[in-house]
């Protein structure tokens, strides 16, 4: 079917169609349908197959060889008889499942799964021939699993043909422990389908692999078309054509404009269609309205992606907002992926390649860093300062709207790229923070990532963006970034400082640095701001105002060769009518030649200074070995000590499991199920609190004891269960707007006989305002202790969050918490428990008793746990935890629960981002 053959865009929407399905059947989880990237970096559409999907498995069965067939169903079949149609299409959805693949409105590609047996289910995949080889029965087999998984499902079996070697290879290649026997001429392959490590690593990399595969064409193409080209001076389509043609470009350049002959003395095309080589990436510079022909006719042409300079998309509000949905989704079912609309463009500095498909006139020199921004205009002023810094980069991408392409799929491209060294990207929203934060931790091990995030603390989403606002805190989100050993700054000026550091100096052994300089003042101002920002200073050289450049050899010489240094701060400040020059030569000729950092502030310049650079082989004027300079020396030292916490974050070994003792998933799993199904679909959706003995009931599955607490409306009440339980209690409002209150007492402890009981009653209840919604309660009194604060959170964008910190109203007031994104192992949580500014209280501060540190960092991997295998889980707190000498003995405890309709953003399936229409609030 061609894209002519298709509906009429304007009315037809290609992401989200209401799926026909018989009325007596269950319609399928929404979230069984989605986009999918293939392994050649093209995009597809998986969904559950339909009732009436008769007519579109007719024709595509029809398109697959006979051979196919055979290693299918073992037989010659060559036609599907009407009863064969209807029992392919025609599934419950849960003991019979078929997911198909979409591409261009055909069907390429049907998977399904028929239970046979309790937790068994037998699988078998057909993919049209022209598209396999994509990696397509791959990605049916992991939907499959994830739905069978939900389904109850415990294994998958399979019957193959000997002969059938790539269907075999796609069971073995995932990941799963593969059982085969043979038995009349058929192999019978048996697999459980739980996620293991093993698994979900072969997921990882294959998403890695398509991610760099989709983004490496934009960057490495041989032929670019320019739609919107024009004659006339000053208007985005000429400037396209004068950057990308000045720039160099070493591949083929086509302009469409359907109104001129010629543009820039180069034939002019009406379509795409009508050029006659192949084109692999399309710029488009047409008004929105047009935007969606383009898109068509580059489907028609077989382009790979498109860069859609365009604005009036979602920057303009709701309607634009439907447009760029539309677009996004227009592009997807064709195959194509999209980088922006509202955009400015890509960069690719390589001389094989020197592409400047971008609106940007200045084109920055050959460099190690790679940059990825979001807003057009601000790219603008990047690429400027770029250049004036002498940074040089290696790549650039401006995503605009970034209704598709976005940092993640760079991330995975910029992974391989031999060219790329430094990674460095302004972001403006982050679509699926949980993913990012997988991928950002992976290639920070081999590359670092300096990142500015703009709106860090109102969390906001600019208006282009179509992607949720994070709801959990801004310390929540900066501790993912932290864990992810992302170098997170401030402001662009800061990138830029840790950027050129990192780009041509190597990585600090540790936090010891050597002052050296000719004036006092600016090296006490460096120590100062080195011990602020947790630098060690051990050796300061001051030298004279006018000492030569033999003095200042002979003093970095002794200081790198100082066994006790890491790295070496270097100030020079020039007297009257002396350029410097000498001193110039011997920093760079030290530099190039130290395995230890140097960075300078000399002259007050700023970037690589010309004197400061060291030629590179790879064609950069600043190569390594180059010494960046610093306006100011504290910026220099700023940049050194955002440089260090890298060092260190990557030296760190990954720490043991944390220890769980004796935990039930399955038994707590269960409880949760059996709360919302108790609260009915309504309230499950809207989410349940947890009646107290559920609450224990749900933590005492993994081994969290929580004290019993008894209600008492009356004083009779209370001196009843008093009598039945003992004495030495305490009386206490759970009420939380009682609790919360500093000024509001609501505690009466060691209450140890009827007496007491009376007394605290009356006290109680004339003192809490409002007491009989006070919601008093009797409790065991606990042993002295350290109160401590465990909390975790079910965030639907973010995922699973938990935080840490001592209680109190003070603590509140200052933010004293500490946040960690599981899975945590044991390692993270002593960090989290040390990191918050009030923990010497845990260590015997001034003199008291040090409490038992290793019961509150198993209870705060229990929490972790529990709300990492529980998105059900939406909060967890356990507010009022005693730390003692002899354990953490957890007095107050609530949790909610909900029905979660999608799974986190970061399953175990690969799929792309879901497009938004509108933006909640």
């Amino acid at each position: 079917m061609s894209p002519q053959e298709q509906p009429d865009p304007a009315t037809m929407d290609p992401v989200k169609i209401e799926p026909q399905i018989a009325p007596e059947v269950e319609a399928p989880p929404a979230h069984w349908e989605g986009d999918v990237l293939l392994r050649d970096g093209r995009t597809a559409h998986i969904r559950p197959i339909r009732a009436d999907d008769g007519p579109l498995m007719t024709e595509f069965y029809a398109r697959v060889s006979d051979e196919s067939k055979y290693y299918r169903f073992f037989s010659p079949m060559p036609t599907l008889s009407p009863a064969d149609v209807r029992r392919f299409t025609h599934v419950d959805y849960r003991d019979r499942v078929a997911l198909v693949v979409m591409l261009q409105g055909r069907m390429i590609a049907v998977g399904r799964y028929d239970t046979i047996e309790n937790h068994e289910a037998e699988v078998a995949f057909l993919v049209e021939d022209q598209h396999q080889g994509r990696g397509i029965a791959q990605l049916l087999l992991e939907h499959l699993a994830q739905a069978g998984r939900e389904r109850g499902l415990e294994r998958f079996t399979a019957e193959v043909l000997p002969d059938n070697t790539r269907m075999i290879q796609t069971f073995r290649d995932a990941g799963y422990k593969v059982v085969s026997g043979y038995h009349d001429g058929v192999i019978t392959l048996e697999f459980p389908i739980d996620p293991t490590d093993t698994a979900i690593g072969v997921m990882h990399n294959r998403e890695h692999l398509a991610e760099s595969a989709s983004i490496h064409r934009f960057f490495h193409p041989r032929s670019v078309a320019i739609i919107g080209a024009s004659r006339r001076q000053e208007t985005v389509g000429q400037v396209l054509v004068r950057n990308l043609v000045t720039g160099d470009f070493t591949g083929r350049v086509y302009v469409v404009n359907p109104s001129a002959n010629a543009v820039s003395g180069m034939p002019a095309y009406k379509t795409v269609n009508d050029i006659a080589d192949d084109v692999d990436v399309a710029i488009v510079a047409v008004p929105a309205d047009a935007v969606t022909d383009v898109v068509l006719d580059c489907a028609a042409k077989g382009v790979h992606g498109l860069i859609v300079i365009s604005s009036g998309f979602a920057e303009t509000g709701e309607e634009g907002r439907r447009r760029q949905r539309h677009l996004a989704g227009l592009c997807r079912s064709y195959g194509l992926r999209l980088i922006g609309p509202n955009c400015l463009g890509v960069i690719n500095t390589d001389p094989g390649v020197q592409v400047n498909a971008s609106l940007s006139s200045v084109m920055p020199s050959r460099g190690r860093a790679g940059f990825f921004c979001q807003s057009g205009a601000l790219g603008t002023a990047i690429l400027e300062k770029v250049r004036n810094r002498g940074l040089g980069l290696s790549t650039f991408v401006s995503a605009g709207n970034r209704a598709d392409v976005s940092g993640n799929d760079l991330l995975q491209y910029w992974e391989e790229d031999d060219a790329t060294e430094v990674v460095m990207m302004y972001l403006e929203s982050i679509g699926n923070p949980r993913k990012f934060s997988r991928i950002a931790r992976r290639v920070s091990q081999r590359k670092p990532i300096v990142a500015v995030r703009s709106g860090r603390t109102t969390q906001g989403v600019p208006m282009g963006h179509t992607v949720r606002r994070i709801g959990a805190p801004q310390a929540a989100v900066d501790a993912m970034f932290r864990q992810a050993g992302v170098i997170q700054v401030d402001t662009l000026d800061e990138m830029f400082d840790v950027a050129q550091l990192l780009a041509h100096q190597p990585l600090p052994r540790g936090r010891r640095v050597a002052i050296v300089g000719n004036s006092d003042a600016i090296g006490l101002l460096a120590a100062d701001a080195a011990s602020g920002v947790g630098l060690v200073v051990n050796r300061s050289v001051a030298l004279r105002p006018d000492a030569t450049a033999e003095d200042f050899e002979d003093a970095l010489d002794d200081a790198i060769d100082d066994p006790d240094v890491d790295s070496v701060i270097a100030v020079y400040l020039p007297p009257l009518d002396v350029s410097g020059e000498e001193v110039a030569n011997v920093l760079a000729a030290v530099g190039e030649q130290s395995d230890k950092p140097l960075v300078s502030s000399f002259l007050g310049a700023e970037g690589v200074p010309e004197l400061l650079r060291v030629p590179d082989v790879a064609g950069s004027s600043a190569g390594r070995g180059s010494v960046p300079s610093y306006p100011a020396v504290e910026g220099a030292v700023r940049a050194l000590a955002r440089v260090v916490e890298y060092a260190v974050w990557l030296k760190t070994p990954d720490g043991a499991p944390a220890d769980l003792g004796e935990i039930d998933e399955r038994r707590a799993k269960k409880l949760v199920s059996r709360a919302l199904t108790q609260a009915g679909p309504g309230r499950a959706e809207e989410g349940v609190e947890l009646d107290q003995t559920q609450v224990r009931d749900l933590l005492g599955a993994f081994g969290i004891d929580v004290w019993p607490v008894y209600p008492v409306a009356s004083l009779e009440e209370a001196t009843a269960v008093a009598e039945e339980i003992g004495w030495d209690l305490v009386l206490k409002s759970t009420r939380a707007s009682v609790r919360e209150r500093p000024d509001q007492a609501h505690v009466w402890r060691n209450i140890g006989s009827a007496y007491d009981l009376a007394e605290a009653w009356e006290t109680l209840n004339r003192v809490v305002t409002d007491p009989e919604r006070a919601a008093f309660v009797l409790q065991k009194n606990a042993p002295p202790g350290v109160p401590i604060a465990i909390r975790s959170t079910e965030d639907p964008l973010f995922g699973p969050v938990v935080s840490f910190g001592i209680s109190g109203p003070v603590i509140d007031l200052l933010g004293d918490r500490s946040y960690r994104i599981p899975p945590l192992d044991a390692q993270t949580i002593s960090a989290m428990v040390r990191e918050v500014k009030s923990s010497p209280l845990l260590f015997g501060y001034r003199g008291t008793e040090q409490v038992d540190v290793a019961a509150i960092e198993q209870l705060i991997a229990k929490v972790a746990a529990l709300q990492n295998e529980l998105p059900e889980l939406s909060s967890l707190e356990l507010p009022l935890v005693l730390a003692g000498a002899d354990g953490a003995n957890v007095l107050t405890a609530a949790a909610r629960v909900a029905l979660v309709k999608d799974p986190r953003p970061d399953s175990f399936v690969r799929r792309m981002p879901d497009l938004i229409t509108t933006i909640p609030e």
